[in-house]
């Protein structure tokens, strides 16, 4: 039921409860040390005629051929699995598509019948690829009993529609097949699309281009299929890639095949050099191996920008993924300084760009950045390069966008004083500059132009002033409302005589002085800032997020809820999850999203409470919290004890609560406007853009 919740892209209490409200879902054909399995074809029929569940019919299909796969892992290593499935699909499109167990009879699991579909398979293999340039030598490892993977191959190539998406279906599963070594450098996909869109590949072809493009480091070859997946035009495309693995380096050519380029425009090589036999490269796109910091060179990561260099002819463009420390930190080595300086000097580079952590998921810890290059910039760039540094930044399709237009200007333009245009991400430097600072860091000098001439920057003295009489008129609401009122005084005495006896939620909501409504599971794309209601979940009881800043509109409510019920003013809400959270909704006609839920007091009962004090209470009832290994709270909520207080006694308590409530927006008013200046002075004077006027200036004057 583990894998079923993965395969409907649910979590897996989602499952045991389709199993019991839903009569028809799939039997346990079986059990396995007590765990009930099923069959995967009735579950995925089940999914797509019920429609439950977040996955595409397409995706179930293609998940289905997956879990076969993964099933056959006992029998076959996960390289065999992958090499095998590969050069089958391989096989396939070499052969015009025709089906792998076309031709074969015979029942599945037949010894004969297997026989007889693998030596059919070779033969068709040592006919079309008799060169082993793509799939002899894998397919020649097995024997019959591999037969099963022809017919998987096949539901692949079903479910996908064709050879090509059934190998990318198989190379993203390749972590759950237990190959994280293919996976251990992938890079997150917003950072995939930013090397595409550095390359400029679609608009070079749309031109009428023949384009080569070249990875001396192409693993498995993502970065080349990234780019081959942003045009159409692949009749114009000649690779040239290489990989120290002949193992990876087959896997690369096998999908390139597939991916579309021709067997006469595709060279993929086994060796540290990328030979130039096929053509000269207009495009170099790779990323550097990881190596452990303690084992990494500086001067090597270097030494293979530089070997990316000597490819450029003029006009053309690379693009080098690596480590920060070689690419942008100062360096301490003279021998690795040398060669950057020189790197630098040699009017190659066109611009360095740090990027931020995290962008290659499984290796968290490592920091890259991006080194573009092009052989004879445009006159206006000779000279200068582009410092660009999103390393604090989260790469989203927003900054990609932005700093993927900062590069492809910079690079089709150059520096133009007064009509150029502004980088947002970065600042252009001399060469000669960074050449002075020899073994500096290259990271921007100063925040960007356009950073400094926004509007915002601009308005900052304005703003500043604006927050500042509003300090003062908050200063003054206080100290008139203190001469109104007085100093706070609670009037808190120590009690004498016996305790007031207690009670718990759950005897206040037997005894009807208390209500509890549920919450509402509310969809989050029906949720917008500019709604009618505000929603009312977790996350703004425990103050992790501001009240009011999700809400829903009202025709949304109306259509799509019909059951949903608005909170009335004074409810309170409270939440156990993440940790023991309480609001007082004073204006009501909210919204509560589940698990959130809400108390209603019960203003007609024989001892009335009041939502402050039966907020304040709970907050403060002892055994609330958690501890941090525990699933759930050490008691149910109906089990807090609180005191149960004397009518009179609790209006007094409500009355202290209001006016503590009273004085402390007083006093958040002044400390929200304090808070405004200080941030905005601090940004101008980190920035450079705000100075302090000098407080003797105005005493001089007059002498």
């Amino acid at each position: 039921m583990t894998e079923i919740a993965a395969f409907a892209r649910v979590k897996r209490p989602v499952v045991s409860t389709w199993r019991r409200r839903h009569r028809d879902f799939p039997a346990a054909v079986s059990e396995n040390s007590g765990r009930p399995l099923f069959d995967g074809v009735q579950v995925a029929e089940w999914l797509i005629a019920s429609g439950l569940g977040n996955a595409d019919p397409t995706d179930l299909r293609s998940e289905l051929a997956l879990f076969g796969v993964i099933a056959l892992r006992e029998r076959f290593t996960p390289w065999q699995l992958v090499e095998t499935l590969g050069s089958l699909l391989c096989l396939r499109r070499l052969d015009r598509g025709r089906p792998l167990t076309d031709g074969t009879n015979g029942p599945l699991g037949d010894a004969e019948a297997e026989s007889a579909l693998w030596s059919a398979v070779l033969r068709r293999a040592e006919r079309i690829d008799a060169e082993d340039d793509f799939v002899l030598r894998e397919l020649r490892s097995l024997d019959a009993t591999a037969a099963p993977l022809a017919r998987l191959a096949e539901d692949l190539v079903e479910a996908a529609y064709d050879e090509r998406g059934a190998y990318e279906w198989l190379l993203a599963a390749r972590s759950r097949l237990g190959l994280d070594s293919l996976a251990a450098d992938a890079v997150a996909p917003e950072l995939r699309r930013l090397l595409t869109q550095l390359t400029d590949i679609r608009v070079r072809l749309e031109h009428g281009e023949s384009l080569t493009i070249a990875d001396p480091h192409a693993s498995t070859g993502d970065l080349l299929v990234a780019l081959l997946d942003d045009t159409e035009d692949r009749e114009n495309v000649k690779v040239l890639a290489a990989d120290l693995d002949e193992r990876l380096a087959r896997i690369t050519c096998r999908r390139l095949l597939l991916a579309g380029v021709s067997e006469l425009d595709l060279d993929v090589q086994t060796g540290p050099d990328l030979e130039e036999r096929l053509a000269d490269p207009d495009l170099v796109v790779t990323q550097l191996p990881y190596r452990p910091g303690e084992d990494r060179s500086v001067f090597a990561a270097l030494a293979e920008i530089e070997r990316a260099a000597d490819l450029l002819r003029p006009g053309c463009t690379a693009i080098v993924l690596g480590p920060a420390d070689a690419l942008v930190d100062a360096l301490k080595d003279t021998e690795a300084s040398r060669l950057r300086s020189a790197l630098l000097r040699s009017n190659v580079v066109e611009s360095v760009i740090a990027l931020p952590g995290g962008v290659l998921p499984f290796r968290p810890g490592y920091r890259p950045a991006l080194w573009t290059l092009t052989r004879g910039p445009v006159p206006e760039a000779e000279g200068k390069v582009l410092l660009a540094d999103i390393s604090s930044e989260q790469l989203t399709t927003d900054v990609r966008m932005r700093l993927a237009e900062d590069v492809l200007l910079w690079r089709a333009e150059g520096f133009r004083a007064l009509d150029g245009h502004d980088p947002r991400y970065g600042r252009v430097v001399p060469v000669a500059d960074l050449d002075r600072a020899f073994g500096g860091a290259l990271t921007p000098p100063a925040p960007p132009a356009s950073a400094i001439w926004s509007d915002e920057v601009t308005e900052r003295p304005a703003l500043i002033a604006e927050a500042e009489a509003r300090l003062e008129r908050a200063t003054a609401d206080a100290r008139a409302y203190e001469g109104e009122q007085g100093s706070y005084r609670g009037g808190v005495l120590r009690r004498v005589g016996l305790l007031p006896p207690r009670t718990t939620l759950g005897k206040l909501i037997t005894g009807r002085r208390v209500t509890r409504l549920p919450g509402h599971r509310v969809d989050d794309r029906h949720l917008a800032p500019d709604g009618h209601h505000a929603v009312l979940g977790p996350e703004e009881i425990t103050g992790k997020w501001p009240v009011g800043v999700r809400r829903i509109d009202r025709l949304v409510l109306a259509t799509g809820y019909d059951r949903v019920a608005l909170t009335e003013p004074g409810d309170v809400v409270y939440t156990l999850t993440p940790r023991l959270g309480l609001y007082v909704d004073h204006d009501g006609f909210s919204v509560v999203a589940f698990p959130a839920r809400v108390l209603r007091v019960n203003p007609d009962a024989a001892r009335p409470l009041t939502p402050r004090v039966l907020a304040a209470v709970l907050g403060a009832a002892r055994g609330t919290s958690r501890s941090p290994s525990a699933v759930r709270a050490a008691r149910r909520m109906e089990d807090y004890q609180l005191p149960d207080l004397d009518p009179d006694e609790v209006l007094r308590f409500d009355a202290l609560l209001a006016e503590t409530e009273r004085r402390e927006r007083l006093l958040r008013a002044q400390i929200d406007a304090l808070a405004e200046a200080r941030r905005l002075t601090v940004a101008g004077l980190a920035d450079g853009t705000l100075t302090l006027a000098d407080p003797l200036a105005p005493l001089i004057n007059r002498t």
